[in-house]
């Protein structure tokens, strides 16, 4: 696809109040069933600093309905991309922005990992706390995936985990769901972080705020991203 397409399909979803645009070849992080599938366009919106910024111990229903409301946006912006890819005569197969699925071993996973793509376009890392880090905006972002067989441009290099020795996501985290380990590039999820141990105390403790569905301690913890927030 050439380069003009690919800006003009850029600037239509950035239009839509997305705050980046990235693309990647996924050959080796795909699942089976999608194998015909060699390239991903990550979409990326950065979430509010006023609401994240007032969560304090636990989440608040602000937060709940903004976290709704960002992959709401983010599905659509995958409705326009897969139209956009269609009318350019390409395959695309649209990722929701949160969705588990429970029959492939993991019932805390998605069809397809979105960070797995992000951090293949070279937009960011993998932090500690298992969520997606962008330099730029930390964890406070939410992410959705676009796959497809058109050929895009993906010349990005990976980051590398920065992270380093900060440990503000696992003091943050009520549940001792994040184990302090560094990601590195093929590890498995388990080794970094308890998703089990996560979700159960979110329904245990945060049940009357969307159902237990979200906390958010960690995400306001990531010191990256915070240059923008109000806490200076």
């Amino acid at each position: 696809m050439d380069t003009e397409t690919i800006s003009a399909l850029r600037q239509r979803l950035l239009y839509e109040g997305l705050c980046e645009v990235g693309f990647s070849r996924i050959d080796d992080t795909v699942p089976p069933d999608l194998a015909r599938y060699h390239y991903a366009v990550t979409l990326m919106y950065r979430l509010s600093d006023a609401v994240l910024d007032e969560i304090e111990n636990a989440p608040t229903y602000a937060y709940f309905q903004h976290y709704r409301a960002a992959n709401a946006l983010l599905d659509k912006c995958a409705l326009i991309t897969c139209e956009f890819l269609r009318r350019e005569g390409a395959a695309a197969y649209p990722i929701a922005a949160s969705q588990s699925v429970h029959d492939r071993g993991d019932k805390y996973t998605g069809i397809y990992q979105h960070k797995s793509a992000a951090v293949a376009a070279g937009l960011g890392w993998i932090g500690k706390s298992a969520l997606f880090i962008s330099p730029e905006h930390g964890s406070r972002v939410r992410l959705a995936t676009v796959l497809t067989d058109a050929e895009l441009p993906c010349d990005a290099i990976p980051m590398a985990s920065r992270c380093g020795d900060c440990t503000l996501c696992v003091k943050a985290c009520p549940s001792g769901a994040i184990l302090g380990i560094n990601y590195i590039r093929g590890m498995e999820r388990g080794e970094i972080f308890d998703a089990e141990k996560c979700s159960r105390h979110m329904k245990q403790a945060f049940g009357h705020i969307g159902r237990g569905a979200v906390c958010g301690l960690c995400v306001k913890a990531c010191p990256f991203g915070k240059q923008k927030s109000s806490e200076g």
